[in-house]
């Protein structure tokens, strides 16, 4: 995201409301405003109508209820420049390199705003000689004009986001061979939701075309849905494109009911399926799956 004075920081979104103590913050209530964001009038803090010493004076929470709120209001928040020099740092210290992995947000919403993000991103990569296709760097994006753009300015790798509202029923959510073609041209890799890639399936065993409430907990989530495996990687590989799925959670209402509450199941399966990498906050859990003896 970008503050009002064009300097980037690290926000999920370009609202501060749920990742910040804004809200608490009475000096900053006149700043409450709506704007259209994908199209949709959204009321709330917005990071570029805030300068970087005023974001400074906030600090970040959980916006997860149910994940420990015990470091909340413990950090402030950190800029993209602060990120790379902590990378670095801790690169060299460890002996081995870290990798950094941006996502230009919203980049549409900000250039409307006229605070666009791709050429104050490429100016940061290139302050910490972050410039070439080996670098240790990915830029990310579900929008497709500002990638396009990008790779007419950085050798760096790119990968196209894929997004999907949700899945149906009957568990049917494809991505074709010719949009996996067109991302190809300017594009590295695709970040697909994982769903693309192991889908979920309703189970409706009394027939009556309602999804089962198979655990008996009273709602409908992935834990009562099987498990259904696309080509999707086969053919992102056949198109010479890298396949980094998002997104892996530890909760067990994330996860589909063949893995019984087993997330390291989650990993393995799609480590056997050929995943090249995976987004998660659970990287712990990840790396010991990925540590596994796979066939």
């Amino acid at each position: 995201m970008s503050t009002k004075d064009g300097v980037l920081v690290a926000r999920h979104e370009p609202l501060l409301d749920a990742t910040t103590d804004v809200a608490q913050r009475p000096e900053f209530a006149s700043r409450k405003s709506t704007k259209m964001l994908d199209g949709i009038k959204t009321t709330g803090w917005y990071a570029g109508d805030f300068t970087l010493a005023e974001i400074k004076k906030l600090r970040a929470i959980q916006p997860n209820g149910a994940r420990s709120k015990e470091f909340d209001y413990k950090f402030e928040i950190p800029t993209f420049e602060e990120i790379l020099r902590m990378v670095q740092a801790e690169s060299a210290g460890r002996g081995r390199t870290i990798g950094v992995y941006p996502e230009t947000k919203h980049p549409t919403f900000h250039f409307v705003n006229a605070l666009p993000l791709e050429d104050k991103l490429l100016e940061m990569l290139a302050k910490y000689n972050l410039t070439s296709r080996n670098s240790p760097v990915i830029i990310q994006s579900f929008e497709v004009a500002n990638l396009k753009y990008l790779r007419t300015k950085t050798p760096v790798r790119i990968v196209q986001l894929i997004d999907a509202d949700d899945v149906a029923n009957d568990g049917k959510l494809t991505f074709t061979d010719a949009q996996l073609r067109n991302i190809a041209t300017y594009a590295d890799g695709i970040g697909p939701w994982k769903r693309y890639i192991v889908t979920v399936r309703m189970v409706d065993a009394n027939g009556d075309g309602k999804p089962d409430d198979v655990n008996n907990d009273g709602r409908i989530d992935d834990r009562d849905k099987t498990a259904v495996v696309s080509d999707l990687i086969e053919r992102a590989h056949r198109a010479c494109l890298f396949v980094h799925a998002y997104t892996f959670c530890n909760e067990a209402n994330q996860l589909a009911g063949d893995y019984k509450g087993d997330p390291a199941a989650e990993f393995v399966q799609f480590f056997r399926l050929g995943v090249d990498g995976v987004f998660t906050d659970f990287s712990v859990a990840a790396r010991r799956a990925a540590s596994f003896n796979l066939p």
